[in-house]
């Protein structure tokens, strides 16, 4: 049948392109306009009955009772207008009325209202009768009821907490349970074998709009040069009709008068977007319903990603609590603090000629926080983390296909119609090399790989783009720092308590991170427009493909638009700095930025704070408060003109439209905090706390606005969350790298396992048992300051004293050794440390995922040399690829493994490049 559905539409294109003038389809008996000159069949229009309102605010119906309102249009009446564009009013008048016509001669009944509030407006209200909804129901392969699921449900394994559950759970004495049924698709020759009690009910009013708009959304009015205009959406989008929607069945805060109505409006509000059932359950059935399964599915979605929250964020505050009760007992914390210690420490301009000599005591308030975060518990909560998000994945995947099982989706693919966009651009003829019939197909295959290169070329230059402002942002960090450490004090004053906070590091990240979300909000807004137009230009087939054609770029251009920074920070800032006496510069006239003694670690927290908070904060007045808002405004202007009963299609007119994607931004939101949440929880253990509250909220907030402040979506079927599954699966794996490297890279932890286990007792240390006295001290290497180079030499700055050394933060041999300012053994010691931790947490955490592969290190000696990493690497990154490539089930994880692999590779001629490495067992810094 759904072969047959796609010839008529073929045959309605061929019969076009055979005349030129006006066109009658003898299927479906269509009017076209040819184009815009005289109109000899205008009398011929079959229009629809005006009929005046009833009073009856609540109706459903026509004003028979009888006949249900499935979809409604609105157009502003042109005979009205004040305007003097009667050129252009009569030729949207004329498109209208040949597209009202053939909504007729579609079977579709249709009766014409005017506003009670607005004599210019005009709704078109559309009915579609039994035999028109049988046929489309064929058509669209809308499975129906066979017979009643006598099945038993299984009983639950928690049936001892019944009574807990109860509570959270909806109360089915107000929202009855769903009646199941075995299903199939529809075929009118075998009616009888459906369960069909009472006509009017066996199609369900979400049923009746799906098959009104798959109506709406292929009817033709127009033919210009051979190419037909056709659908609703672009009716809209030209301003011939206002809007377009399905009508919602009540009042959201009152049930309806009509005794027939279910009121299932207002049974979500007060069951589920109530401030009052925030700690209940969602009703995913009612919600799948009343507003179809891609909503449902995504709340359903959210649902699940918030309960999985839940335990993350309690291990999160625990590691921060630890950390938080911890923190007077850091010696190196205190080190820096102590007048003694860090007071007498004096440290290395950061910066040419303005910046001077400044005391390591200046960081202390900075230290202090940075003991919070960078503690062994946060080390214990990125190994948490990274099994945390593979079991969400995992159990994720189960309950989805529970609910495609539930809701009856699992074959959904086979019955997905083809975009009405699609269909009609289908021009070319070829054989299919399976079936040896005739297609249509809307370009060659050389056309199609000239619409992807164009494609992806301009996905390329936007990502190139936001590089571009990451750039100029780092550039605005090493320009910016210059100025605030010449302008901000530069001793500590003990009775002024923002310069104990307000050092240049820290002005200089909150202000580039403030400057960072603006720039990353104002590119969303451009690329958006971008996007949309990119996937339109590529035509993908069914509304599933182009979704998810639409969903990557978005996430691409996302990804490197919010994290682009948080990479920078994490994984490069103060990695390639030099020493003072020969500095790396950028663009050979910036100074690379330095991390403070205590390293990044507080800076990208800072970052990831500042982003996901005014993500938050920006998109609540996005989604919420201008809508209500706007709604506020709209009902002031009608309560001012008239206190007139208003029927149920023009109360819904004044709502706000939900908008052409739908639930895509709300996806994207949370995949972008989904990101935050795993790719950096190492730096924020709070971030699955501050995560768990938000989606608490945005859950009601979500369903408060779609039951009050929009109007009624038209519903759609989902059989999963399509391409953002993975995605999330690309951003677990990439996660378990990311966190091993911060906890490597960007924190300290690390150099000081190895100061406390190897360099505080002998051979390299003075101290007769484990401690971290002395880290601070051993980790900042001396320097000469006549070994400056002319752009330091002769610092204008000399509150300090003159000093003839100054300490910097590396591991590298003092003056007047006969290796001065190269690497020590200390460095090459931490580097090992840091690759074989990155090493051992990377299969510690994708063990499960890799299965027998992950055997590989069971044939390995325990001795672990540096100058063996990259075997081990290779081995490891090759058996992944191989894995993956042989249950290939989705393109973008591989290319995620791909990007992994050549990282490693980049990294390990990175450490070619730095010097001879000694070899080692592993069991000596483990021990």
């Amino acid at each position: 049948m759904k072969k047959m559905s796609r010839n008529v539409l073929l045959q309605m294109e061929e019969e076009d392109d055979d005349d030129d003038g006006d066109i009658v389809l003898e299927n479906l008996g269509q009017t076209i306009i040819p184009d815009l000159g005289s109109l000899e069949s205008q009398n011929d229009f079959r229009t629809p009955e005006f009929e005046e309102f009833n009073g009856k605010s609540d109706s459903l119906f026509f004003n028979d009772g009888q006949r249900r309102i499935d979809f409604v249009l609105v157009y502003e009446d042109e005979s009205r207008k004040e305007t003097s564009k009667k050129g252009t009013n009569e030729k949207q008048r004329r498109k209208r009325q040949a597209y009202e016509s053939n909504l007729i001669c579609h079977g579709l009944q249709l009766e014409a209202t005017r506003s009670v509030l607005d004599d210019k407006l005009v709704f078109v209200k559309v009915h579609a009768p039994w035999e028109v909804l049988c046929t489309y129901a064929e058509i669209m392969h809308i499975k129906l009821p066979l017979k009643p699921n006598d099945l038993k449900n299984r009983s639950s394994a928690f049936g001892t907490l019944n009574w807990f559950t109860k509570v959270l759970s909806v109360d089915e004495s107000i929202i009855k349970p769903e009646q199941e049924f075995f299903t199939a698709p529809f075929e009118k020759n075998r009616m009888n074998d459906f369960y069909i009690v009472d006509r009017d009910a066996f199609f369900n009013p979400a049923t009746r709009s799906r098959i009104v708009y798959f109506i709406l959304s292929r009817v033709k009015y127009q033919l210009i040069n051979n190419v037909s205009k056709f659908g609703i959406n672009r009716l809209v989008n030209s301003g011939i009709y206002k809007a377009a929607f399905p009508l919602h069945d009540c009042k959201f805060r009152r049930q309806s008068e009509d005794p027939s109505c279910p009121n299932e409006r207002y049974l979500l509000y007060r069951e589920w977007a109530h401030p009052r059932s925030i700690y209940k359950k969602q009703p995913l059935d009612l919600i799948r319903k009343y507003y179809g399964e891609k909503i449902g599915i995504y709340f359903a979605w959210l649902g699940y990603y918030t309960q999985m929250l839940l335990l993350a964020a309690v291990v999160g505050v625990a590691c921060f609590l630890y950390g938080y009760l911890n923190q007077d007992n850091c010696t190196w914390s205190k080190e820096v603090c102590h007048p003694d210690i860090g007071g007498k420490i004096i440290m290395c301009p950061q910066c040419d000629r303005l910046c001077p000599f400044w005391k390591l005591n200046i960081t202390c308030e900075s230290s202090k926080k940075l003991c919070i975060f960078d503690s062994f518990g946060t080390l214990v909560f990125a190994v948490f983390m990274g099994v945390w998000v593979t079991l969400f994945l995992e159990f994720w995947k189960r309950r989805q296909a529970e609910l495609e099982y539930e809701w009856d989706t699992v074959e959904l693919q086979q019955e997905e119609q083809a975009r009405p966009e699609y269909e009609a651009r289908c021009t070319h003829v070829v054989i299919n090399e399976i079936t040896q019939e005739e297609e249509r197909i809307p370009f060659t295959a050389w056309g199609k790989c000239i619409r992807i290169t164009l494609c992806a070329s301009a996905v390329f230059f936007w990502i190139l783009l936001i590089i571009a402002s990451v750039i100029g942002i780092i550039v605005y960090r090493l320009s910016v720092f210059i100025v605030f450490s010449a302008k901000l004090p530069k001793n500590i004053n003990g009775t002024d308590p923002i310069q104990k906070y307000l050092t240049p590091q820290t002005a200089t990240s909150i202000t580039a991170s403030i400057i960072s979300f603006i720039i990353i909000m104002i590119l969303n807004t451009i690329y958006e427009k971008v996007a949309i137009m990119i996937t339109n230009f590529e035509l993908p087939r069914t509304q599933t493909d182009y979704e998810n054609s639409l969903t990557m770029k978005m996430f691409l251009f996302q990804f490197v638009n919010y994290y682009s920074s948080c990479f920078y920070i994490a994984f490069f800032k103060g990695k390639f700095v030099g020493y003072p006496g020969d500095p790396v510069y950028w663009l050979g006239k910036y100074r690379n930025e330095e991390c403070d003694p205590g390293g990044c670690l507080l800076e990208l927290t800072t970052q990831l704070t500042i982003i996901m908070g005014g993500k938050a904060i920006w998109n609540n007045i996005q989604e919420v408060l201008l809508p209500w808002i706007m709604n506020l405004i709209g009902r002031f202007h009608r309560v001012s003109r008239s206190e007139k009963i208003t029927p149920r299609w023009e109360q819904d007119y004044h709502l706000q439209p939900m908008g052409k994607l739908g639930l895509f931004y709300e996806y994207l939101e949370m995949i972008i905090q989904f990101g935050f949440v795993t790719l950096f929880v190492a730096s924020f253990p709070l971030a699955p706390l501050l995560a768990l509250v938000n989606n608490i909220l945005e859950i009601r907030v979500d369903a408060w606005k779609l039951t009050t402040q929009f109007r009624r979506l038209v519903p759609e079927k989902a059989q999963d969350i399509g391409a953002w599954q993975p995605i999330m699966q690309g951003i677990a794996i990439l996660a378990v790298v990311t966190n091993a490297m911060i906890i490597a890279f960007t924190s300290d932890m690390i150099p000081r396992l190895v100061y406390y286990w190897s360099f505080s007792v002998p051979p390299y240390g003075d101290h007769t048992s484990y401690t971290m006295e002395g880290y601070i001290n051993n980790t900042l290497s001396i320097f000469k300051v006549a070994d400056f180079k002319n752009k330091s030499k002769g610092n204008p700055y000399s509150e300090l004293g003159n000093h003839t050394t100054c300490r910097y933060r590396d591991f590298r041999y003092p003056p007047g050794h006969p290796q001065e300012y190269k690497h020590n053994i200390y460095y090459w010691h931490v580097i090992a440390a840091k690759l074989a931790f990155i090493i051992v947490m990377e299969y510690l955490v994708l063990l499960p995922r890799l299965g027998h592969s992950g055997m590989i290190l069971a044939h390995c000696n325990l001795c672990l040399p540096v100058d063996c990493y990259m075997c081990y690497k290779f081995i490891y990154e090759i058996r992944f690829l191989e894995q993956l490539t042989s249950d290939f089930t989705d393109s973008y994880i591989f290319y995620i493994s791909i990007i992994s692999f050549l990282f490693s590779v980049t990294f390990f001629f990175l450490l070619l490049s730095l010097g001879p490495t000694p070899c080692f067992p592993l069991s000596n810094f483990l021990s």
